[in-house]
């Protein structure tokens, strides 16, 4: 059922969790005539700021709790991302027949424009950023959104059927969305969020993401993941592919040939510019332009305005970031990395002796293969936070194979951290915060935990060391 923008009058509405996404769907829904209430578990104190951001909107709050009857005497019950469907207030209301919606659902009902939506396991962020540059580059009217840039109902109202609409679509967005992008990436689907579910339920949430798509749609798929190129016998539409390992077959295509990102279109190889020229540290943000690069490539957007906007792309924060070279030690913020498969792609970035940051709260991922080669390539390693014991385990038992292993400390707090990894480097060694989980033990996202390192950091470049110049930071 295609929605207007006028249904919501009157209606009764329970949001369930005030994050930057619940927040942006209450103020969404109280200005279009909805009697809205939020319900979060948190405190009010602890939802302070976000409360305050409502100022002014006519909007009840039930807060401390989870409250069935807020969700049950709903007409409409919107869940936010991360909330899990389980809960037993979610499970009432789809007993009672209470529909349930989200901001993506909601999103993507009332959007008259062409929608990309971008996913995976890893790369979502820097890949969205990558394919809303080349669109500026080209001249497309166009939007980001989803979990990058601004809420996305925040967005609708400059939305015309003529605007390109590219979406950074998680997981759990996924989970409740109802409709296809007209273009569909994915990007790679490797184990992750196993602390809530099931390898095959995880596959089920990013398959999601082209199923409803039909013949006239696309899906992008990489050759170089098992998983995504799986996706191919399920995409309705044409399927375009991209590869950093070999050359794919078929009509549309980004691929590395001779160290040059090439685009096929047809019978048709276009180069756009060398590998060398990415602005972009690790073989995994060469994957990440190759994908924007098939996504731009099936819009039809013209490969001169493509490949400028590699050149020219500064990437988003708390990946790979250079903040600071202190004492000739270069600190990077790797806080985006929350898996240990994402913690080592950052660690394999790096030639130079690494001091390695690791902790938050695991995911119940495998560690072996980080641990393995951190001990492997690293000065020294230190861990910590919630899940600090268990990362020491696993790396003490990965230097047990090797006769002269690092050291390894283990601390609890990032500040205790850094205070700790300051001890091992030296100049011209990398400091690393990769942390391999996510930082909800501490913090209440990784950008927090990313700030929090920053301003460690750059205390330490005011008493003596100096800030990266911003070709440094476009490098990193």
């Amino acid at each position: 059922m295609t929605l207007d923008r006028e249904f919501l009058v009157g209606k009764r509405v329970t949001v369930l969790g005030l994050g930057i996404e619940g927040t942006d769907l209450v103020r969404y829904l109280a200005s279009h005539g909805a009697t809205v209430t939020v319900s979060d578990a948190k405190s009010p104190e602890a939802l302070s700021r976000r409360i305050k951001e409502l100022d002014g909107l006519p909007v009840r709050f039930s807060l401390g709790a989870n409250r069935i009857e807020d969700a049950i005497s709903a007409d409409m019950l919107f869940v936010s991302q991360g909330v899990p469907l389980t809960l037993p207030a979610v499970q009432a209301a789809r007993e009672k027949g209470v529909p349930i919606s989200s901001m993506t659902h909601l999103f993507l009902e009332l959007c008259p424009g062409i929608v990309i939506g971008i996913t995976g396991s890893s790369g979502k962020t820097t890949t969205t950023a990558l394919v809303g540059a080349m669109l500026a580059a080209a001249g497309r009217k166009h939007v980001v959104g989803g979990n990058i840039g601004m809420g996305l109902l925040a967005l609708l109202d400059e939305i015309t059927p003529e605007t390109w609409v590219v979406l950074e679509m998680s997981h759990s967005q996924l989970e409740t969305a109802g409709r296809s992008p007209h273009i569909a990436c994915v990007l790679n689907v490797t184990p992750n969020h196993l602390d809530r579910y099931t390898w095959e339920e995880y596959l089920s949430l990013k398959l999601r993401i082209l199923q409803e798509q039909s013949r006239q749609d696309i899906a992008v798929l990489n050759l170089d993941d098992e998983v995504s190129c799986s996706f191919a016998t399920e995409a309705p539409g044409q399927v375009v592919w991209f590869s950093a390992r070999r050359v794919p077959n078929g009509a549309a295509a980004a691929f590395v040939r001779d160290g040059a990102i090439i685009w096929r279109q047809g019978s048709v190889d276009t180069k756009l510019l060398s590998v060398h020229e990415i602005p972009l540290r690790g073989a995994h943000n060469v994957a990440n332009v190759l994908a924007a690069v098939a996504i731009a490539g099936a819009a039809g957007l013209e490969a001169s305005a493509i490949a400028r906007a590699v050149r020219e792309f500064t990437p988003a924060p708390h990946r790979l970031e250079l903040v600071v070279s202190v004492d000739g030690v270069a600190y990077y913020n790797d806080s985006i990395a929350t898996t240990p498969e994402r913690a080592l792609a950052g660690l394999r970035s790096f030639q130079e002796p690494t001091v390695l940051l690791l902790g938050g709260r695991e995911k119940r991922l495998p560690l072996e293969e980080l641990a393995r080669e951190a001990v492997g390539r690293c000065r020294a390693m230190v861990c910590f936070g919630e899940a600090g014991p268990l990362l020491e385990e696993a790396l003490r038992s990965a230097a047990e194979a090797s006769a002269n292993g690092p050291p390894i400390e283990r601390v609890e707090t990032l500040a205790e951290a850094v205070k700790a990894a300051r001890r091992y480097a030296q100049a011209g060694d990398v400091m690393l915060l990769s942390p391999a989980c996510t930082s909800y033990d501490a913090y209440d996202n990784f950008e927090e935990r990313g700030e929090d390192f920053r301003r460690m950091v750059r205390r330490l470049a005011a008493k003596g060391g100096k800030e990266p110049s911003r070709s440094s930071r476009r490098a990193g």
